[in-house]
């Protein structure tokens, strides 16, 4: 579903692609769907950087200051929401970056306490609710961040 700028002549798609293991945000035209900025939004590798890509083929377009403002602002957001983990210490990326490879994000009650006791054999106590957050969206209690 198009987010749409509050002028109603641009809006932003986005879209997962699970081949990329990113999000793409790309900013049209509400009226004909021309797509005029693409964001891509790595968020499972810490090595890829988030990047912009534009149309060679679309031709010359002025976009508006504050239509881009608007669009590097949902960029940001993106970044920061899918990205933040990656901000953290290295030692602890790592740990996150493996989990997530390992168990693609998700795992069941019934692993959780398995795979708890591993976390916390190499993380310190006090980074528990960080990593587990950032690697599967739960607390150390086995809830979801979100409850």
């Amino acid at each position: 579903m198009p987010f749409p700028h509050p002028d109603g002549d641009y809006a932003i798609t986005a879209m997962y692609s699970v081949p990329d293991d990113a999000w793409y945000l790309e900013l049209h035209l509400a009226a004909d769907q021309r797509g005029l900025v693409t964001a891509i939004v790595p968020d499972e590798d810490p090595v890829r950087e988030p990047t912009l890509c534009f149309d060679p083929q679309g031709g010359h377009l002025d976009i508006p200051y504050e239509v881009m403002r608007w669009f590097m602002g949902q960029v940001q957001e993106e970044i920061r929401a899918s990205r933040a983990w990656m901000r953290l210490r290295p030692e602890l990326v790592e740990v996150i970056h493996r989990l997530r490879q390992e168990y693609l994000g998700a795992i069941d009650d019934d692993d959780f306490p398995r795979v708890l006791a591993e976390v916390h054999s190499v993380v310190p106590a006090a980074d528990l609710p960080v990593v587990l957050a950032s690697a599967f969206g739960r607390k150390p209690d086995g809830t979801t961040v979100d409850s």
